[in-house]
């Protein structure tokens, strides 16, 4: 677990050095909304992350007969929107202030996931047992799948394309780019929980499924909002 801890901390220290950089570089205005916002603003969102990421990370293992406490940066992200959204609402502020977040979260799973994968079974996150090539053996002589990493390379090559957008400084990406991140961390972590050995609560869905489907529904439901506002009168 100390490994685990280490590459926190690297998670940590690159997902706050890319918010640095993006910031002075090109989301300098964007940020402002945020600014605004209040001290509120970041309460909810420390908050809802807190709650969420121990919250359902504890539940998914206790429905998986583990005992123990959890993480998790899916019920993360799930918790801190749900706590900014209602922050927002409250407060009146509209359209999406999120993508000032979009190069840190993703910085935050290429790097955390490889301390996931380094921790070996005991982090309860390597996935079911496979005969493909890139099986790793996590110590106790089973071929699994590497998911973390999937998830990791998954978030890299959307990380490389996020900051050429806002190298371009595309007016779709400008507005809904933290959307467009919710849409892909989802999509690609539904995907990647099918090889996971969590119990399912619904078919061969389990809990982090169904928090995933909402994600996308969130997602895509602000994108077609974001649309709808920016047409033509």
């Amino acid at each position: 677990m100390i490994l685990h801890s280490v590459f926190d901390l690297l998670a940590a220290s690159s997902a706050l050095a890319m918010t640095v950089l993006v910031y002075r570089w090109r989301l300098r205005e964007a940020a402002q909304r945020i600014e605004t916002a209040g001290g509120g603003y970041v309460l909810a969102l420390i908050a809802g992350a807190a709650i969420g990421g121990f919250g359902f990370g504890t539940s998914n293992l206790w429905l998986s007969g583990v005992a123990g406490g959890g993480r998790s940066i899916l019920g993360a992200l799930a918790g801190a929107i749900a706590a900014i959204e209602f922050y927002k609402a409250v407060k009146g502020i509209r359209g999406s202030t999120g993508i000032i977040f979009v190069p840190a979260f993703a910085s935050t799973v290429i790097v955390g996931r490889w301390g996931c994968f380094l921790s070996g079974l005991e982090d309860n996150t390597a996935g079911t047992p496979t005969t493909l090539p890139w099986g790793h053996d996590f110590g106790d002589g089973i071929a699994r799948h590497p998911v973390q990493l999937y998830e990791s390379f998954t978030m890299l090559a959307f990380l490389v394309v996020a900051l050429v957008l806002l190298a371009r400084r595309n007016a779709w990406f400008m507005a809904n780019g933290f959307y467009l991140l919710v849409f892909v961390y989802a999509s690609q972590r539904f995907l990647w929980e099918f090889l996971k050995p969590y119990a399912a609560l619904v078919g061969a869905l389990n809990l982090f499924h169904f928090i995933c489907l909402g994600l996308v529904i969130y997602s895509l439901a602000m994108m077609r909002g974001q649309a709808i506002h920016h047409e033509p009168r």
